[in-house]
């Protein structure tokens, strides 16, 4: 693995503890002005909107646990995919979600920034 692949999965580490932390600051060092969100329903949201969810204590995470990365170079552009797990609180219902995250990177200012996540549901394995 190159040096940036391990400095890319080494950001999406620290994203998820930003997220654990319900920092809005951390969090919002990790994504571009532009980002978007799209969620396993197919629901969309932008960087403005997913703060403030967090801000206002609507949406926090006591879970934010990523593995299995994959990572694709494409110049200051990068595609990372992980499974995760992610769980908190969203408008006071608990959730706790097994998803194939796709993430899209571009190198800002020398610096990884998000620009697009994609959550796909996983579907946990049942024993037979």
């Amino acid at each position: 693995m190159s040096q940036e692949e391990d400095d890319l999965i080494l950001v999406a580490s620290e994203w998820d503890r930003a997220m654990v932390q319900n920092d809005t600051d951390a969090i919002g060092r990790y994504m571009a002005d532009d980002w978007t969100i799209v969620g396993p329903d197919g629901s969309m949201s932008d960087k403005a909107t997913f703060l403030g969810l967090v801000e206002s204590g609507a949406l926090s995470h006591d879970v934010m646990q990523s593995e299995n990365f994959s990572v694709r170079m494409y110049g200051s552009t990068a595609v990372v995919l992980a499974r995760g797990v992610s769980g908190g609180s969203y408008n006071g219902q608990a959730f706790r979600e097994t998803e194939l995250s796709s993430n899209v990177f571009v190198k800002q200012h020398g610096q990884w920034r998000c620009v697009l996540t994609h959550l796909s549901r996983l579907q946990e394995k049942k024993s037979p």
